[in-house]
């Protein structure tokens, strides 16, 4: 199982940590991305299998006290962060400073 951290667009958004399968996993983040855009996921693999992979991860909330790595992040409606992540890896990210 891997861990995937979900940020959303809420104010009080909490910054869940759920657990996917190995193959949810790699239809999350496919090619070594470890980021991922919600509207990007179901562009790419479809409604149908996207809310069956979603559907499962939410039934696998975890503890983040108790997790141990944490290996992808999936947005929300944040499309406005997508320039940040041109490759979908979080260790190429764009950083601007002011």
């Amino acid at each position: 199982m891997k861990n995937v951290q979900v940020i959303d667009g809420a104010q009080n958004c909490t910054y869940d940590i759920f657990s996917v399968t190995e193959k949810e996993y790699r239809l999350l983040f496919p090619g070594g991305a470890d980021v991922e855009f919600i509207s990007d996921f179901i562009a790419r693999v479809g409604e149908k299998t996207a809310l069956t992979v979603t559907k499962a991860m939410w039934k696998r909330l975890q503890d983040k006290k108790k997790i141990v790595g944490l290996h992808g992040t999936l947005f929300y409606e944040l499309e406005f962060k997508k320039p940040f992540y041109p490759t979908k890896r979080e260790s190429e990210m764009i950083v601007v400073l002011d």
